[in-house]
Formats: C-alpha cells, sequence, structure tokens
C-alpha cells in the first residue's frame, strides 16, 4: 500500500487531484448541511403558517360572542396534536384551552404581541420550552371584518424530531461522501496499478535495451496509449538492432576496404625493397600500385572524415555561383578509362550551356563521382551507363541511369541510410549514398532513386538554379 500510493504518478495523483476532489466534497457537504436544515426549516415553518391560514379564514367570520367556543372546538378536534401544539386565547389575551402540556415561559410572549401589530397578524420566534427543549412558536392573531381582535392562537412545534431527521440526514450524507472517497481511493488503486506495471515493464524492457539487450521486447496487451508506447519501444528496438547489425557489417567493411590498400601498400613496399635495379619495370609498377593504393586509401578517409561532419552537423560548404557542367564533366571522364577497361558504355549528353548554382564545386564533384562510381560499380560487363543534366522548373536537373542489377523493393527505402548495404558482397563503405544525400540536402536540393531488380537505376539530382541578383 505504501509503495503504492507515495511512489511516482500515483502521489503526484494523490496530492493534486485526491486532495482537490476531497475538499469539492467537503464543500459540497458543508453547503448540503445548510441547505437541508434551510429547507426542514422552512417546510416546518409553511406548514405552520398554512394552518394558522387556514383558522383565519374560517373564524374571521364568527361573531365575537361565539369566538371562543368555535376556537376551543378547532384545539379539541385538531388533527396533528402529535407533530403541533395548539393554545388557543381570547381577546384578553388569557389562554382558552390548550391540548399539550408543554408552555413556553409566560416571559417569551415576544411573537404574541408582535403577531398583533403586523399587517399580515403573524410572528414567529424561537426558545426553548419548559422541558429546556429547542421548539418552533408561530402565533396568528385573528381580527373581525371590522378589525376587531377576536383573539389568537399559538402554534408550538418541537424540533427534537426535526434536529434528528436533519442529524440523520447529514450523517448520512457525510457516510455516502466517505464511501465515495473510498470508491475513489480503491478504483484509483487498481487504475493507477493496470498502469504502473505495464510502465515498470517499459522501463525494465528499455533499460535492458539500453545495457546493449537489443532483443528485449514488450508483449502489447493494451489497445491504447500504454499499448502505443509498447509498440514504440519495440520499434525503437528492433530500429536500434537493426542500426547495430548494420553498424557491425560496416566495420567488418570498412575493416576490409581498409585492410586491402594497405595489404597492396606493404606487399609492394616490401618487393621494391628487394629490388636492386631501380630502373627495374617491376619498380616502376611497384611504385605506380602503392600512389594508386595510397589515393584510394585517402579517398576512404576522406569519405569517412565528411560523413562524420555531417552527422555532427560540422561540414561547411563553400559556396559560390559555379557552373556545374563543370564539375559533372570531370567526374564523367575520370571514367571514361575505367569503363572502358571494364568493357562497359559511359555514355554523357552533355548540354551546351546550363544556369549557374550556388554550391560548393568540390561537394559537388564528390556526389558525382559517388553516383557514377556506384552505377559502374553495379553495371555488368557491356552494360550501360548513361548520365544527362538539363534546366527545368528553376532546377538543374542531373539523371545518372543504368541497367545494371537493381536495387531490390525491400532495400530500395533504405539505400540511402548511413551504414546501409543493399549488396554486402560489393565493395564499399555503406555510407556513400547516404553522404551524397547528405550534401544535396545542404545545398537545398534531392537525391530521388528509382530501381528495379534486374533492369536497372535511375537517380535523379536536383539542385536550385542561382537566383540573379547574387
Amino acid at each position: 500500500m505504501k509503495e503504492l500510493f507515495f511512489k511516482g504518478i500515483t502521489k503526484r495523483w494523490l496530492l493534486k487531484c485526491l486532495s482537490k476532489i476531497v475538499l469539492i466534497l467537503v464543500v459540497v457537504e458543508v453547503i448540503l448541511t445548510f441547505l437541508i436544515q434551510i429547507i426542514s426549516y422552512n417546510n416546518i415553518k409553511n406548514l405552520v403558517i398554512s394552518k394558522a391560514e387556514s383558522l383565519s379564514s374560517s373564524l374571521s367570520e364568527v361573531p365575537q360572542d361565539e369566538f371562543d367556543e368555535k376556537v376551543t372546538d378547532y384545539v379539541v378536534l385538531f388533527q396533528d396534536k402529535n407533530f403541533l401544539n395548539v393554545i388557543a386565547f381570547d381577546k384578553n389575551d388569557k389562554m382558552i384551552l390548550s391540548n399539550c402540556d408543554k408552555y413556553l415561559s409566560n416571559d417569551n410572549m415576544q411573537d404574541y404581541n408582535e403577531a398583533k401589530s403586523n399587517s399580515d397578524y403573524i410572528a414567529y420566534t424561537s426558545g426553548k420550552d419548559e422541558n429546556n427543549q429547542d421548539v418552533f412558536v408561530l402565533t396568528k392573531a385573528i381580527f373581525d371584518k371590522d378589525d376587531n381582535f377576536l383573539g389568537a392562537v399559538r402554534y408550538i412545534v418541537s424540533l427534537k424530531n426535526i434536529d434528528r431527521t436533519i442529524s440523520i440526514s447529514i450523517i448520512t450524507s457525510i457516510v455516502v461522501c466517505l464511501i465515495m472517497i473510498l470508491f475513489i481511493i480503491l478504483s484509483s488503486m487498481f487504475f493507477f496499478k493496470s498502469i504502473s506495471k505495464p510502465i515498470k515493464e517499459v522501463s525494465n524492457t528499455s533499460r535492458k535495451i539500453a545495457l546493449g539487450d537489443l532483443s528485449a521486447r514488450l508483449t502489447t496487451r493494451y489497445d491504447d496509449e500504454i499499448g502505443e508506447l509498447c509498440d514504440t519501444v519495440n520499434f525503437m528496438g528492433q530500429k536500434l538492432s537493426e542500426s547495430e547489425k548494420m553498424k557491425n557489417e560496416f566495420i567488418s567493411s570498412i575493416s576490409h576496404e581498409l585492410r586491402t590498400p594497405l595489404t597492396a601498400i606493404k606487399g609492394w613496399a616490401e618487393t621494391i625493397q628487394m629490388c636492386e635495379n631501380k630502373d627495374d619495370e617491376m619498380y616502376e609498377k611497384g611504385i605506380n600500385i602503392i600512389i594508386h593504393e595510397s589515393e584510394r586509401l585517402s579517398d576512404m578517409v576522406e569519405e569517412l572524415l565528411d560523413f562524420a561532419k555531417i552527422q555532427s552537423s560540422q561540414m561547411i560548404l563553400k559556396l559560390d555561383k559555379i557552373d556545374i557542367l563543370a564539375e559533372l564533366s570531370e567526374a564523367v571522364y575520370m571514367f571514361r578509362k575505367r569503363a572502358n577497361e571494364e568493357n562497359k558504355i559511359l555514355l554523357y549528353s552533355e548540354p551546351e550551356n546550363l544556369p549557374p548554382v550556388l554550391g560548393d564545386k568540390n561537394r559537388l564533384k564528390q556526389v558525382f563521382i559517388n553516383i557514377v562510381d556506384n552505377a559502374l560499380k553495379y553495371t555488368p560487363e557491356n552494360g550501360v551507363v548513361n548520365v544527362s543534366a538539363k534546366a527545368e522548373n528553376n532546377f538543374i536537373v542531373i539523371t545518372i541511369s543504368d541497367n545494371g542489377c537493381g536495387i531490390p523493393n525491400e532495400h530500395l527505402p533504405k539505400v540511402k541510410e548511413k551504414f546501409y548495404k543493399a549488396n554486402t558482397e560489393q565493395k564499399g563503405s555503406g555510407i556513400g549514398l547516404a553522404l551524397a544525400n547528405d550534401i544535396i540536402l545542404l545545398h537545398e536540393g534531392t537525391l530521388e532513386i528509382k530501381s528495379e531488380e534486374n533492369i536497372g537505376t535511375v537517380v535523379t539530382i536536383t539542385i536550385p538554379i542561382a537566383p540573379l541578383n547574387n
């Protein structure tokens, strides 16, 4: 019980909501108590007044010499003796008859005197009878049609039973309020238990995931916000597991990619070291391979550094108004020799002129190199890679297509994610497309990929044309 009520959201609800509910119920109870008293006393008052008015209307027509007899009959035949005590007085203020043996003290006749002088001939008061019990007293003075005082009738109502009824009503309402509070507390206990238990499971599972157990999952039992939270945690675990898998594959891939040029460099360095004649063909070949592999190694390291800069938002573009055709053409010509060596066709439809763009020429060239390289990499022998550019709707649109192996539909939405490789058998770090996409986004452009398996891939790059005022 202590753990349930004094921790977390239960404690917060107890302090804020339940305290307000109790306060509201207390206020309602006080108002209800006041209303019960007012209504009960008003009902008694109205009842007595109606009795007095009825008597007055019947006796006001009676001759003065017959009043005493008529009022005596009224007292004797009065039907509510158990509830109302009636005392009749004559015109000389002397008591004629009473249907009870309880009287107010003779010095408490204020209501009697006021009734004779009031406009409606009625006056009432509260007091104590001779047994010291609370009573309500109402006096009705009776006048004939000539305004001659005939006498008066006093009604005395004991408030003992009324007060008992009021007390019972108040106690009943208090008990009802306490039952309501108890019901609220008990229902809240079960309600918060139904919330706190799955939240605790979510917390424990999240902690397991945070500590490295990416296989931890929650069982969704509820079709509400709790169930949605469980689904979100499971989705988070799935994504983290996928990211962990891609990270491990990336580490394995990049390790292999780095090891290959390093092995070549080391091997040829050892070979050159054993060459006695520096004019030897083997010596020159080794130097060329070392330079080539060093450049490839340097490119991979630069790619990793660039990707790290983008991920940490530290990459700064050197924006100038540039001729994008110059960078695209240079990137294409870099791969002419490779395409010929691999028996692949590299077509480039170069337009005569295109509007300038506002961009970083080195970064854009890096993107073009990456995309053309990928196209050649996944295009089979005798395959065709086609590069084209045009101006369209205030954008430069560059299209690089191939008729290679294509990308399966299940991989296509993820190919621009970091570390993701649709084909793990191909060389590469898995960050090239992610890096290219981020660079294009920094230029406020788009990089879209459409592909069909065994048919080919089309990469479309759009970059805004530079404004005329720049």
